[in-house]
């Protein structure tokens, strides 16, 4: 046996995130998995002249983390190709920025970025904007995007190559927006943002290449911070192409696990029947394109989340009994996840509103009496959910997608707070309740809608319900807090349930993959409010590292 092993970490003290085995001092590696954990000792009494020893110099060693809600090819291709900003900056910043990174470009090339925050897109919503952005851009057209990706502000030229005009009718479930005055402020919402990316996109040269530069920068940047398995949330073909090239090549890192959208996505691209027919032939050992993805409503900020009670009103040019809408009607609804239920596919379903998140347990409760508990649902965001169906997750075996993160005071705040209601927003992310309950709450972190994918600023807001930056005092409904362990398993073996890998990853246990992190401090050591700033020393998937930080 000592002649198969090929690593051994020792002198560590090792979180296995094993209920049955949850510490440990070392582990043996053999062909990518876990074959023994146990004692120094132990372990080491098994190597032999040919296994590589790491001394973890008795620092804390865990599971890779999973992150059961991102969004890989579009975050890279924003890392790797686009103008980026904080969703904090204000208008006169933004504009600034697009002035410069447009003087780069040639006289037609698309200036694309973000982020730009809700309460400033808001304001640019209201009018008056759009001139400023056109003289930024030089000509050229534009297109930002919002903090909740669900929006989009483009400038003139940009709606001029898309084809509207003031007299364009709105798309089926989306706006282009107008202000006081009723002319065009430039700002899309939710599917009125497809053409703007249509349009983006069929003036790239090379999309293949640039979806495996993309994809590769993507899959670099969730392993220095430790993520080795990434379910995508919208998953499209072009981003199925890339990475399954990229597992042929033996470059891919981590597990990505794929959701199909049911319906037309952001960008360009195939769908539904069309997508799950093709989908199977880019499955690779690391790609599985296992869910597909049903968008329910919106979100808060645009009042287009379903919520059971109305939003704020604000003066006549608003419908006092507006409660949002629901994308899908009920039947069709069950339609789909019983055709999921066919192809031997999960779903996950975004929810944002406590509406749509009853509409969806309505829907898969049907689904359970009919064919019992085997496929997978998860239920993504969880931001609002009525007490009268929290208990419903863990009887229905519906899997809560605690995602983004925005568990605690911060910029998306004084947009939400400005459309619904204070008592439904004091009892927001009730995740406390939910894990209570029984349910198995994944963690994700719905990037690029969060500036960077750090699944440690969500397992420490789990716990805090605070913002990591002091200078934003204040809790968001701490009686929801969660404890620490409850945390780390919303980033380990949790969301490795929830995509399907629960056998493979998610603890360092004998039989599963060899994916594993060493930190920089214990985590049960220091401060709750210390844990954003844990770094990763060293990443390994199947047993060989990935990532190793910069010495400094």
């Amino acid at each position: 046996m000592s002649k198969e092993i090929d690593l051994i970490v020792t002198n560590a003290s090792v979180y296995t995130c094993d209920p049955a085995n949850e510490w440990a001092e070392a582990f043996a590696v053999t062909a990518g998995v876990v074959t023994a954990v146990g004692t120094t000792a132990e372990i080491t009494a098994l190597a032999s002249t040919d296994t590589e020893l790491l001394d973890a110099g008795g620092r804390m060693v865990m599971p890779g983390l999973c992150d059961v809600h991102s969004h890989l090819l579009i975050g890279g291709a924003q890392s790797a190709w686009e103008l980026t900003m904080p969703p904090s900056e204000g208008i006169d910043a933004i504009l600034a920025k697009v002035r410069n990174w447009s003087e780069r470009l040639a006289p037609d090339e698309w200036v694309v970025g973000g982020i730009i925050g809700s309460p400033v897109l808001d304001q640019i919503a209201q009018g008056g904007y759009l001139p400023g952005l056109d003289e930024a851009s030089g000509g050229r057209p534009v297109l930002l995007r919002d903090d909740s990706h669900h929006n989009r502000w483009v400038n003139s030229r940009a709606l001029e190559i898309m084809g509207v005009d003031e007299g364009t009718p709105n798309p089926e479930g989306g706006t282009f927006v107008r202000g006081s005055d009723g002319t065009l402020t430039g700002v899309l919402y939710e599917s009125a943002c497809a053409l703007a990316e249509d349009k983006a996109a069929a003036a790239i040269n090379d999309h293949r290449e640039r979806d495996r530069v993309s994809a590769a920068t993507a899959v670099r940047l969730v392993n220095s911070y430790g993520i080795t398995a990434v379910q995508d949330a919208g998953t499209l073909e072009n981003a199925l192409l890339a990475l399954s090239d990229m597992d042929k090549n033996s470059e891919l890192t981590s597990w990505v696990v794929g959701s199909l959208p049911a319906r037309p996505f952001f960008g360009d691209g195939i769908f539904g029947e069309d997508l799950y027919a093709v989908a199977e032939k880019y499955r690779t050992d690391h790609v599985r394109p296992d869910f597909v993805k049903l968008f329910l409503d919106g979100v808060p900020m645009t009042r287009t989340s379903a919520m059971l009670s109305p939003y704020l009103c604000h003066g006549e040019h608003e419908d006092p009994s507006d409660t949002g809408e629901l994308l899908w009607t009920r039947d069709d609804l069950v339609a789909t996840l019983e055709r999921c239920i066919e192809l031997g596919l999960g779903a996950k379903l975004h929810a944002t509103g406590d509406g749509s998140v009853r509409q969806a347990l309505d829907a898969i409760e049907v689904i359970r009496e009919k064919h019992g508990e085997g496929a997978i649902f998860q239920i993504a965001h969880v931001a609002y959910v009525d007490p009268a169906d929290r208990s419903r997750f863990a009887e229905l075996n519906v899997i809560p997608d605690v995602s983004p993160y925005i568990w605690y005071p911060n910029i998306f705040d004084e947009s939400i707070a400005n459309q619904i209601p204070e008592k439904v927003l004091r009892e927001s992310w009730p995740i406390k309740d939910l894990a209570l309950s029984g349910a198995l709450v994944s963690g994700g972190s719905d990037w690029p809608v969060v500036p960077v994918p750090n699944p440690w600023i969500g397992m420490e807001t789990l716990v805090t319900r605070s913002n990591p930056d002091p200078a934003v005092p204040g809790e968001q409904n701490g009686e929801q807090c969660l404890s620490l362990p409850q945390a780390i398993a919303a980033f380990t073996r949790n969301p490795a349930t929830a995509m399907g890998l629960g056998e493979t990853v998610g603890a360092i246990k004998a039989g599963h993959s060899a994916d594993f992190v060493l930190l920089n401090h214990n985590l049960f050591d220091v401060p709750t409010n210390a844990i954003h700033k844990t770094e990763v020393m060293r990443t390994y998937f199947q047993g060989k590292s990935v990532y190793e930080r910069p010495q400094s």
